[in-house]
């Protein structure tokens, strides 16, 4: 059996550990600590993925994270959801929230203002910004996803935020391992 040295010191028997997972797992803990939080807000969330380094591969660091999603409390939710803008209204300067949800770029204003609209109604409903993994959808699929989403119960809404936010985080770390220069 390969151990966990062998694989990150990048032993033939073992696929090559990307660049930025090297990086993750070597920097130090209040870099690596900076980088989890800007993946998600949330410091249990953080401080889990944290206390597990070093990992072998990928794989490992996004099941660490979704073992983690699964742990969290409803304060860690909320803590993490605050991290996250409205649909509709990425963070000024952002390109990670500008790229996450693209889907609403080019949305008309009829869009846009319904949008506003929903998400007023599911905050007030909800205590929380409507959290989806805008990722590759379009403004009419968010859209449907917070007009059927705003009938569900506050317990039932917790934990599909629960899925989208570990969908989130799996394609951030995916993103922050890959990269090839920090």
């Amino acid at each position: 059996m390969t151990s966990s040295s062998q694989r990150l010191s990048g032993d033939d028997s073992a696929p090559e550990t990307p660049a930025g997972l090297t990086r993750f797992n070597t920097s130090a803990d209040s870099d690596a600590l900076a980088a989890l939080h800007e993946v998600c807000a949330s410091s249990a969330w953080g401080s889990k993925l944290l206390a597990q380094r070093p990992y072998a591969t990928t794989e490992a660091l996004l099941l660490a994270s979704d073992a983690a999603m699964a742990e969290l409390t409803a304060e860690d939710l909320a803590e993490a959801m605050a991290g996250h803008p409205p649909i509709g209204r990425p963070k000024p300067g952002d390109p990670t929230s500008s790229r996450e949800q693209s889907g609403m770029a080019g949305a008309s204003e009829a869009l846009k203002a319904e949008m506003l609209e929903l998400n007023l109604a599911y905050q007030d409903k909800f205590g929380h910004v409507f959290l989806i993994c805008a990722t590759g959808r379009t403004g009419e699929q968010m859209r449907d996803a917070v007009r059927e989403r705003i009938e569900n119960s506050p317990e039932q809404e917790r934990e599909i935020v629960r899925t989208e936010l570990g969908k989130i985080n799996r394609i951030r770390l995916t993103r922050l391992v890959e990269e090839a220069h920090a």
